[in-house]
């Protein structure tokens, strides 16, 4: 009965985003379009679409894991909708489950479809284990952004949630070297890069595209994970903050 619960939940909110046209638009086509413009059209080297087929799949992972749970969660908390969920018999995680889930399907399309663009019309040169190694670190990758959007989603206000989130976001991405690689950055931003989540899964990425063994992959791993951490604590506080405010209040 509970995992139908949680099965239920995640199938409509998975829905509930992809009606969302904005969402959806957005989250799927801005980094198909960046990765069509700099990585085909304005590249012709398989080198340069194959590198880009791995950061704008970070950067793609990162942005609907980050807008998909923070701006939703913003939005519902200023609704009210959270604490009727929170009121309602469903189980209290079922809710940030269900956002997660949808994120992670949502990244798995989004995936698929670089893939394509990547193999079918950039000409990057990967093999069949090395399209599945990519895969399963992208698709990984949505739970420490998850866990960062969920932090987010706390702290934003509603009203203004998705521009404050892209003045986090994109500062982010360009520091980790999702746009332009690291070496062509200043040494300042070097010294930022391993600081921030999508540096980390951007080097696992990279380094699967370049066919390279990546000697720090451990070193990367573990720092997700204790970005994961980091946030779901964090997590976990300002929800009890809000529970609290919640209760002072009736």
């Amino acid at each position: 009965m509970t995992g139908a619960i949680y099965f239920k939940e995640a199938k409509y909110e998975f829905l509930k985003k992809l009606r969302v046209k904005p969402f959806a638009v957005s989250t799927l086509g801005f980094p198909l379009l960046l990765y069509l413009l700099f990585g085909i059209l304005m590249n012709r080297s398989w080198h340069a679409s194959t590198y880009l087929l791995a950061s704008y799949g970070v950067f793609g992972v990162a942005g609907v894991s980050l807008f998909g749970f923070g701006v939703n969660l913003a939005v519902e908390r200023g609704m009210g909708w959270l604490e009727l969920k929170q009121a309602s018999p469903m189980p209290p995680p079922a809710y940030f489950v269900a956002k997660l889930v949808s994120c992670i399907v949502f990244s798995i399309v989004l995936i698929i479809l670089l893939l394509a663009l990547g193999l079918g019309f950039g000409h990057a040169q990967l093999s069949t284990v090395e399209i599945l190694h990519l895969f399963a670190i992208l698709v990984a990758g949505a739970i420490p952004f998850g866990a960062l959007g969920l932090v987010l989603g706390y702290v934003v206000p509603a009203s203004s949630a998705a521009s404050f989130i892209n003045m986090i976001f994109l500062p982010m991405a360009f520091c980790s070297g999702l746009w332009m690689p690291l070496q062509f950055l200043p040494k300042t931003i070097h010294q930022i890069a391993p600081f921030l989540p999508p540096y980390h899964l951007s080097q696992l990425a990279i380094a699967v595209v370049r066919g390279g063994h990546n000697h720090s992959a451990l070193l990367h791993w573990e720092a997700l994970a204790g970005f994961t951490l980091l946030f779901l604590g964090a997590a976990i506080l300002l929800h009890r903050r809000d529970a609290l405010r919640q209760n002072r209040v009736v």
